[in-house]
């Protein structure tokens, strides 16, 4: 039988490994009786000679079995749907989706995960609400489910342990952007959920993971082409994500905006993506006969307010204060009676007249970041209070002088240079109008 270090000098060489070599690996990264080094080399030599085709799927699927995988009542077969997003800025999607895919018909056990760099975590935005509670045991969720039909909980210790090392170490050997890696992690996780649908939003631009539409493209096709491969229908949209989603960004800022959008008040941004995103759900799971009509029944869903009143269901579910999960979900309150409030907010006014051609959402998250709405290692505290509004759009005329940027912060006096970055971030130009990019590029759907 080959050692580790066969099996590190094998990818090192460009070999294609067996199924019983990756799942010797796995089972080992597992038991932890391999050493870190052994780990970090095997990830650089994948990271250095890729991956083909099979061996990312078996990968995948030994990763997913590292750990429990969840089971579901025979009643539910076809109905268990999640959704993923790559990361972007201002991305509250699965605030909203969540609960109007379970009005819709589904069961959404929605597992996600915590911000790290400049992108937020939807975990994070959740724990902004106080008494949610996002760690949640598989009979618990089983039990959420049945009652309310949605919940969105972080990763128990149990499901896919594999990945838990594995994804530390990545960041520590500068293999994140390994793309065999990235769909191992993304599709095993979503995998051990046992689910019959998944749609990744896979995004593209200035603010997102990649720059260019190409190499989005080129993630979205292997992680459809590994999930149907493990027998979930899988489906990708390719969205631009160069400024932000929506008009603000920070977790309890966002938290608002959600809320506000599941009162029938949210932004054109936002509402596209989650009727996308929900209306292709429903298409895979065979709840409608075509996508419009999948877009139709989400957007009412919203509008209509049945899915404000899951959202309220869930918020109890897990953990939230009846009285404060109504007031949040009441049709007009004061957020920050149950948000937390930063102790300052500070309005940027424009530097001169002109029609807003781009506001760069990386410089806003990483600003954002530095004032403390984001970590730059797990487990470090975050302040929920922290964001930004955005007071103006792209295409609108704004004259010197006019606000176009509410930052909510918490220390008195900031560094110049940051109040620079953002007045940097707006881009004004001579044009009647600005075009904002086709937020929407592309939809890539199971055959």
């Amino acid at each position: 039988m080959l050692t580790i270090p066969d099996l590190i000098k094998g990818k090192r060489d460009g070999r294609v490994l067996s199924d019983e070599e990756i799942r010797t690996f796995v089972r080992m990264v597992t038991n932890k009786s391999i050493q870190e080094a052994q780990i970090g080399a095997m990830l650089m030599a994948i990271w250095q000679k890729g991956m083909i085709d099979s061996e990312i799927q078996t990968l995948t699927r030994e990763m997913m079995s590292s750990g429990e995988v969840m089971s579901w009542p025979k009643s539910w077969e076809g109905l268990v749907v999640d959704k993923h997003s790559t990361g972007g800025v201002g991305d509250k999607v699965s605030l909203v989706l969540v609960p109007a895919l379970a009005v819709c018909g589904c069961k959404v056990p929605m597992i996600s995960g915590r911000g790290l760099a400049h992108t937020g975590g939807t975990l994070d935005k959740m724990e902004s609400i106080p008494g949610f509670n996002i760690n949640q045991s598989a009979s618990q969720i089983l039990e959420i489910l049945s009652s309310v039909g949605c919940c969105i909980v972080g990763q128990t210790e149990s499901l896919v342990p594999a990945d838990r090392v594995l994804y530390a170490l990545r960041d520590a050997t500068s293999t994140v952007d390994s793309l065999p890696l990235i769909a191992g992690s993304i599709i095993s996780k979503k995998g051990a959920e046992s689910l019959s649908a998944l749609v990744l939003d896979v995004k593209f631009g200035q603010a997102a993971l990649y720059k260019d539409l190409k190499g989005a493209k080129e993630l979205a096709h292997l992680l459809v082409k590994v999930g149907n491969g493990l027998g979930i229908r899988t489906g990708a949209v390719l969205s631009c994500m160069n400024s932000m989603i929506g008009r603000c960004v920070g977790n309890s800022l966002e938290v608002m905006e959600s809320l506000e959008t599941l009162k029938g008040r949210g932004p054109d941004d936002l509402m596209e993506l989650v009727n996308t995103l929900g209306g292709v759900l429903l298409l895979m799971t065979g709840l409608v006969p075509d996508l419009s009509e999948g877009r139709k029944q989400i957007h009412e869903a919203v509008t209509g307010g049945a899915a404000l009143s899951r959202f309220q269901a869930m918020l109890e579910a897990q953990g939230v204060a009846r009285e404060a999960a109504m007031q949040l979900c009441s049709a007009h309150t004061d957020y920050f009676k149950v948000l937390r409030k930063s102790e300052h907010q500070l309005e940027l006014q424009s530097g001169a007249d002109g029609t807003v051609l781009d506001i760069n959402g990386l410089v806003i998250a990483e600003v954002l970041h530095n004032l403390g709405a984001g970590r730059t290692k797990a487990g470090q505290a975050i302040n929920h209070s922290v964001g930004a509004e955005l007071l103006v759009s792209v295409g609108q005329r704004v004259a010197k002088g006019d606000s176009w940027l509410r930052l909510h912060h918490e220390d008195a006096a900031l560094p110049p240079d940051l109040i620079s970055r953002l007045q940097n971030a707006v881009k004004l130009g001579n044009a009647d109008t600005g075009v904002r990019p086709k937020l929407i590029e592309e939809l890539l759907l199971p055959s």
